[in-house]
């Protein structure tokens, strides 16, 4: 489980293919404290820690993951989102993310306002996934609150701080982003949908 709370970022350094297999090394401040085996969400993607050189690391991604995340457009220098697994008995400043990314996005709209940026988004919503307004939805792993909230599109208000630490810097019209939407309203839609007379 993860809060939704980007640690830093990492920069990847190697991609390697190797079958459908997609074997990704990044460089991160983290690196020294990871393990082998340790969870670490990449973009808000849940992966295994599987090899440790000195201020690397390597994950191997699966083709579902790479079919259904954006990790399968990374490129050598490219920056990711990172955050360790959430340590049971500390504050939850985010909100419960499991590291399991529902789909993509697609960023429609990027708007300086005030100070703060405001990001909107559109996806495809044939998949059931539902935004609520003022609702939890984490963006390549960045838990925030959904401002406006349609069918397929929704957007969100980032934070100069946010904006500076995490992904977000360098998103534009056109970037594919990785969805989880909060798994509290999941189970609740998934449930209702049962209950609806066909």
């Amino acid at each position: 489980m993860f809060t939704g709370i980007i640690e830093t970022l990492g920069e990847i350094t190697q991609l390697q293919h190797e079958g459908s297999n997609l074997h990704i090394t990044i460089a991160s401040e983290l690196t020294s404290e990871l393990k082998i085996d340790q969870s670490v969400a990449h973009n808000g993607v849940c992966l295994t820690v599987v090899s440790l050189l000195g201020n690397t690391y390597t994950v191997t991604a699966i083709e579902e993951t790479l079919q259904k995340t954006n990790l399968g457009n990374l490129k050598v220098g490219d920056k990711v989102n990172l955050e360790r697994a959430m340590i049971l008995g500390s504050r939850l400043d985010g909100h419960m993310v499991q590291g399991h990314v529902d789909q993509t996005a697609l960023c429609t709209a990027v708007e300086q306002k005030d100070g703060s940026w405001f990001f909107s988004f559109k996806y495809d919503a044939s998949l059931g996934n539902p935004t609520i307004e003022k609702g939890s939805i984490t963006i390549d792993g960045t838990s925030l609150t959904v401002v406006d909230s349609g069918i397929d599109t929704f957007s969100v208000a980032i934070i100069p701080y946010t904006y500076e630490n995490t992904c977000f810097n360098s998103y534009e019209v056109g970037t594919l982003v990785n969805l989880e939407f909060d798994v509290i309203g999941k189970y609740v839609a998934k449930l209702l949908g049962k209950r609806e007379p066909s």
